[in-house]
This record gives C-alpha cells, structure tokens and sequence, in this order.
C-alpha cells in the first residue's frame, strides 16, 4: 500500500524526445510533480542520443532504440517497443512506485512488462486515437489501451470514445499551461524571428503542429488564400510538426494546393521543428493562432497562444467546445474552407479582438500543470491502496 503522505517515485513514459503534445504533457506533468515533492522521471526512446527538447525539472531517461527491422511504421513502433523492454529488463530501471504510459507506444510496453511480472499496473494517457493506416500499429494502439488497468484522458470527448469503441471507463486528468514561458512579455527573440522569417507588417497568422491532415493544413492554406485577397501583405507561419509518423503523401497534397493557389513564395512559412526557447515568441510576433484541427486531444496550442495574449480561430467541435465558451475563441466549421477564412478575418477586428485576448488570458489561467498533477496523484493513490510493494504484480 502506498501511504497518503509518502512522496511516490513516479516513471512517466512517452513515444518520442521531440516537442510533440504527449511530451510536452509529460514534461510539464513531471515538474508539476517535482515541485509536489515527488520523484518523476520521464522516459523516451532516443535512437540518435540527442536528449529531450528542453530542460526539466524532473528527471529524465533517454532509452536506447536499435534501428527498425525493416521499412514502415510498423517497424518503427515494435523498435522503439522492443527498446523498452530490455530498457526495463533491469531492475534499477523498475524502482518506481508508478508505471505510466502517455501513449501506445510506451503503453504496449508496459502492458507485456506487467504481463511478465516485471512492473505492476500498467497505466496509460490516451491523448487521442490515430487512424494509422497500419493493422499491425492500429492493432497494437488498440492492445494499449484494452490492456492498460487503468486509463486517463485530458478531455472528456476522449472519455466518451473511449467508452463507446473500447468499454473502459478514463479519469479526465486535463491539461496545463506555464504562463510564466507563456506570456504577453517580450523576451528579446520576437524581432530575430520576424527578420528571419521575412514576415513584414502582416497581419501574421499562425498554425502550430506541421503540415498534417489532423491539424487540416490544407483548409488552413486555402482560407489563408481567400484571406490574401484581403489581406495582400498577411503571413502564414506554420511551425513545428517533429512527428514519428510518415505525412509525406499529406505534405506532397499540400504543395499541390500551394500550387494551385499561386501564392507568392514567401507568404507562407514553414519553419520545421523550432528551438524550445522561440515558440513563446512566435506566438507573441503573430496576430491569430489558427487551429481548426480535426483530431486533438485537447488543443495545448490554444491554451498557449491565449496566455501569450494572441486570439483563436478553432473548430467547433470536442475537445475545444468543452473547455472554451462560446466568446472565448472565433469559432469556424473546420470543413469549410470558407468558414476558416472568415474566422480568420473576424479575429483581426476591433473590439472583438481586445475582448478575445482579454477573456484568452482567463481561459489559461483556469488551467495550470499543478491541477493536472494534483488529479493524477489522487488516482494514483485510490489505486494503490491495495497494491503490492515496487516492482511485482499488483492485483487485476
């Protein structure tokens, strides 16, 4: 049994080093959990060595990855699951009191390190659920989750599905943002970004998370088109997109569109993954976050935009819905190319903006990284009262 008072030694696992929004997650989960005074260490396959996209505050373990078998995603997924297993087949490495899994990857591992005896409950976040286009990888997110004791969401959009397709029952943890990184305050890094991206006067719209069909790049390319009819001079930045998974027949539809709207070739900017320290003030050089995504689990990019005083145009469906009412945001039909066009202008006009960015800066203030830790620790523990000591089976 772990005691209520007793500080847990927790191991929070994720699928990649690379700032994608499961990491982040469980970077900002650890720290929150550090400063609670508990011991987390966040673990991630690291084929080439290069550590996490940040500092933490937390501890952090890079787990050797041996090349994939073979071609593929498939491939890719058993590599990285196969590095964790003989990462934990020590069993220093198992010296903790909780095993918790932020995806399919480190959730298949630790489903057959508690089947073999190794580690007790297996846990696991669902952020949300891939389509992956692979049997084998959608069999095996599927076997992540139906094996995993216990599951967590951060919305409860998620909760639902995965009560509908699954049958399990989730505990909606939420999510955070670091309004101190996360600010309206300069830092010195805006004018280095808006000369190295050539972006001008703008109005500069920007769509985080790569060229992606969840994130609906190409919707967001062609109303960003409409919007230049408008707009000659505006900008669209589209940062980040450090992913596992293979977009290149999406990215390839993508140039094909940037084609067909004959944009000149420095409206649009592709930045690719940037540096941990700019993204703060990427958002503060920008004039409206676009974000009409179709699948997320819950959107941390809209809460982090809001709380560096930008405005968001996002889609009006789950997960934003729940967490953002209805004059918190400029809200479109994530299908209708026309409808994210028009949001997009309707972002840039006063006084509606002003009001945006005001009530933007209360909605990330409703959520912080400690609420998020507080609502783990308190499952942790009610699923624990009965567990066995570190590293043996607990009971099913």
């Amino acid at each position: 049994m772990i005691s209520a008072d007793r500080p847990l030694r927790i191991a929070l696992l994720t699928h990649s080093t690379n700032p994608r929004g499961g990491v982040v997650h469980a970077l900002e989960l650890a720290d929150a959990l550090v400063r609670l005074g508990h011991e987390a260490v966040v673990h991630a396959p690291d084929p080439d060595g290069r550590g996490f996209f940040r500092d933490t505050l937390a501890g952090t373990r890079s787990v050797p990855v041996t090349a994939p078998a073979g071609p593929g995603l498939a491939a890719l997924v058993q590599s990285r699951i196969a590095g964790y297993l003989a990462y934990f087949e020590d069993p220093a490495a198992r010296d903790f009191d909780i095993f918790h899994a932020q995806d399919g990857i480190s959730g298949n591992a630790l489903v057959t390190l508690r089947d073999r005896g190794l580690i007790g409950r297996a846990m696991r976040t669902v952020h949300h659920v891939d389509r992956f286009g692979d049997d084998r990888v959608d069999a095996l997110e599927a076997r992540s989750i139906r094996g995993a004791d216990e599951l967590f969401v951060v919305s409860r959009v998620w909760a639902d599905e995965l009560a509908r397709r699954f049958g399990r029952q989730a505990t909606v943890v939420g999510n955070g943002v670091d309004m101190t990184r996360f600010s309206p305050d300069a830092d010195g890094r805006e004018d280095g970004l808006r000369q190295r991206f050539g972006l001008g006067a703008g109005p500069v719209f920007l769509s985080v998370g790569g060229i992606e069909a969840r994130k609906n790049s190409i919707a967001i390319l062609q109303a960003f088109a409409q919007v230049r009819r408008l707009k000659p001079r505006a900008r669209l930045v589209i940062a980040g997109g450090a992913s596992v998974l293979d977009h290149d027949s999406y990215r390839a539809r993508f140039e094909a569109a940037r084609h067909a709207c004959r944009l000149p070739a420095n409206a649009v900017v592709v930045t690719g993954r940037l540096d941990h320290a700019e993204m703060p003030a990427l958002y503060r050089i920008a004039d409206t976050l676009v974000f009409p995504s179709l699948n997320e689990g819950f959107g941390l990019a809209v809460i982090e935009a809001m709380a560096a005083g930008l405005p968001v145009v996002t889609a009006t469906i789950p997960p934003f819905t729940e967490h953002l009412a209805a004059d918190e945001a400029v809200w479109c039909d994530p299908h209708s190319v026309a409808s994210i066009a028009d949001a997009m202008l309707v972002s840039l006009v006063e006084p509606l903006r002003s009001r945006l960015i005001a009530g933007g800066y209360r909605v990330a203030a409703r959520h912080d990284w400690r609420r998020t830790a507080m609502a783990h620790l308190a499952q942790w523990r009610l699923l624990h009262e009965t567990a066995t000591p570190r590293g043996m089976p607990c009971p099913r």
